[in-house]
């Protein structure tokens, strides 16, 4: 049975699955960025407000996901076998010894855990974000989703850990065979360039809070 739940967590994984937030994928399908706000779901009289059937079919299209994967999605079951939950942990924290391994994978104990859909790489982590270098986009308090096993290009957002035990959310702007260009979305920050000796991982964002 289709429910109003039902459609829209099929729509918040399906985002989430290929890497954006729901606004996200709204623009991306060339729908208005607040289409599948929260607020949108519900009229005003707080009746359920369902997703069209032409926003559905353009989401689809913009992933190149199947009606069939997007009909999987829904339900609590949906992945197989109930809610999938990944570990998060404090940005500063997370320069502590002992969270991650070499490789920039997380080991250890300590983590709390948030529930989130399967994306495809089981040692996807969150990272609750602290300071305000990627305000506006990313705020003290949100949660970013990290996939080690995701490919970087430039123009990524990327969680960046040094050797010396720093962890930054930055956007990277170049990188060389010796160097990474770092910079804040935040103006009032300035650009970080570093020796590829002095980065010990980095790791692409694939979905952010909102």
């Amino acid at each position: 049975m289709l429910t109003h739940k039902g459609i829209w967590q099929a729509i918040d994984r399906l985002a989430a699955k290929y890497g954006f937030s729901a606004s996200g994928l709204a623009k991306k399908a060339g729908l208005d960025p607040t289409t599948f706000n929260k607020s949108k779901r519900i009229s005003r009289e707080g009746k359920p407000r369902w997703p069209s059937t032409e926003s559905v079919s353009k989401v689809l299209d913009a992933t190149n996901a199947s009606l069939g994967e997007f009909m999987g999605l829904i339900g609590d079951d949906a992945g197989g076998g109930g809610p999938y939950r990944i570990p998060v942990i404090g940005l500063a924290e997370a320069g502590n010894a002992g969270f991650f391994d070499d490789a920039g994978y997380p080991v250890g104990q300590g983590w709390d855990e948030v529930p989130f859909p399967e994306i495809g790489d089981p040692n996807a982590y969150a990272v609750e974000i602290s300071g305000e270098s990627m305000a506006p986009v990313y705020r003290d308090g949100d949660l970013v989703v990290v996939s080690p096993a995701a490919q970087i290009r430039r123009g990524d957002r990327v969680v960046v850990k040094t050797v010396e035990g720093e962890v930054m959310a930055k956007q990277l702007a170049r990188k060389t065979a010796k160097k990474v260009e770092l910079v804040s979305l935040n103006p009032e920050f300035q650009p970080r360039d570093l020796d590829m000796d002095q980065i010990a991982w980095m790791a692409r964002i694939v979905w952010a809070s909102q």
